[in-house]
């Protein structure tokens, strides 16, 4: 009996470079309205792996945390937005449903590092994205898919790392 069940793909990651690269082949897959979630302690490489999700999505703006701010906008040439948003400092989905989440959505994709602190607040269909520490230059990471539009994007993903 497999350990991870078809909707999700675990991949070990051997440097910030390989979080990145990985990041860039997700971000590629991004469609306007698609949630991707990041999950994972302090250090485990979520804004490492938005930075790549960001490349790969086209941004023209350099990737930072969102930590104080909240929410950083990234845009692309052709003027479409994505959305980066940090909930490390919010309590709970009331706090995320203030930021108007429909909004952050509507037309543009959006990236939530710490979803856990808003889960209510969120729409349950998404990319879930769950790292994990490992060693200094490795992170785990299980990329689970959440609804069909997901279950699509995350077969495309695996392709896109493993080929054929």
């Amino acid at each position: 009996m497999p350990i991870l069940d078809r909707d999700a793909f675990e991949f070990f990651s051997r440097s910030a470079e390989q979080t990145q690269r990985l990041g860039t082949r997700l971000g590629s897959l991004l469609q306007p309205g698609d949630l991707v979630c990041l999950s994972g302690d302090l250090g485990s490489g979520k804004t490492t792996m938005v930075q790549g999700i960001a490349r790969g999505w086209g941004s023209v703006d350099p990737v930072t945390s969102p930590t104080f701010v909240l929410v950083n906008v990234y845009r692309r040439m052709d003027g479409r937005q994505l959305n980066h948003l940090d909930a490390y400092r919010l309590q709970n989905a009331s706090e995320g449903e203030d930021l108007d989440l429909d909004e952050l959505l509507d037309g543009k994709s959006l990236l939530v590092e710490w979803p856990e602190h808003i889960q209510g607040a969120l729409p349950p269909d998404c990319l879930l994205v769950k790292l994990t520490w490992m060693a200094d230059e490795q992170r785990g990471m299980v990329i689970t898919a959440k609804g069909e539009r997901y279950n699509e994007m995350l077969n495309q993903f695996k392709q896109s790392v493993l080929g054929g």
